[in-house]
């Protein structure tokens, strides 16, 4: 990685803005285009509490589905708090950090497993004891797939926010031949989100938590 979202070289700033803003402003209106076709569908909303942050989570796989029932704005089971994401600092980013911008993310935490992922996760969890919630994906960046990396339950240990697992299903989608086979919703899908049961993560539940994780992950 040559150069991080907050490294670019004064030099190159205009166009490194120009495809971070411009690309990500794209993105932002084709999937609200898109989501005018698109159903989506929340079942298990009882399972969380009024006034409660939370770390949810998906496995990567869903990123196009969960992005996609998040325009034009955070579902409302998701922004009960405010949230903060932990992100990928490479500059080839932005347009994605912009995305999550307009879609209602509040804070960004830069960082990754391999790029200051434990300052991240540190940081991260100083907003979580403050009051966010965040989306965490815990087989990413770089899997292997629906592979738990233990990461996630750390953080929730730490910052005692309660995981709740999300699970995502289209009636139509197309498969990307990547390392996370990530799945990308067509016009006129219906999506259905599912909302599990927050798991909670202490010194004596931490390995069932982990296999609970695991199960309502599917």
């Amino acid at each position: 990685m040559q150069y991080r979202v907050d490294t670019v070289p004064l030099l190159l700033r205009p166009v490194f803005y120009l495809y971070g803003y411009g690309l990500g402003l794209f993105l932002y209106v084709f999937y609200s285009i898109q989501r005018l076709t698109i159903d989506v569908q929340v079942e298990g909303r009882d399972n969380l509490a009024a006034g409660f942050n939370y770390i949810f989570c998906h496995w990567h796989e869903s990123v196009g589905l969960s992005l996609q029932c998040s325009i034009p704005r955070l579902p409302s089971f998701l922004h009960d708090r405010p949230h903060v994401w932990m992100q990928h600092p490479a500059w080839y980013m932005k347009p994605i950090h912009v995305l999550l911008g307009l879609i209602g993310v509040k804070k960004l935490v830069l960082g990754s497993s391999g790029h200051d992922g434990r300052k991240a996760a540190d940081e991260l969890i100083g907003y979580l004891q403050s009051g966010y919630s965040t989306v965490l994906l815990p087989d990413g960046p770089d899997g292997p797939p629906k592979v738990l990396k233990k990461g996630i339950l750390h953080i929730a240990h730490q910052s005692h926010v309660a995981i709740v697992p999300l699970r995502f299903a289209a009636s139509r989608n197309l498969v990307i031949k990547t390392w996370d086979c990530k799945k990308i919703p067509v016009p006129f899908a219906r999506i259905r989100i599912h909302i599990g049961r927050p798991i909670t993560v202490s010194d004596r539940r931490f390995d069932d938590a982990e296999q609970k994780l695991c199960e309502d992950l599917g």
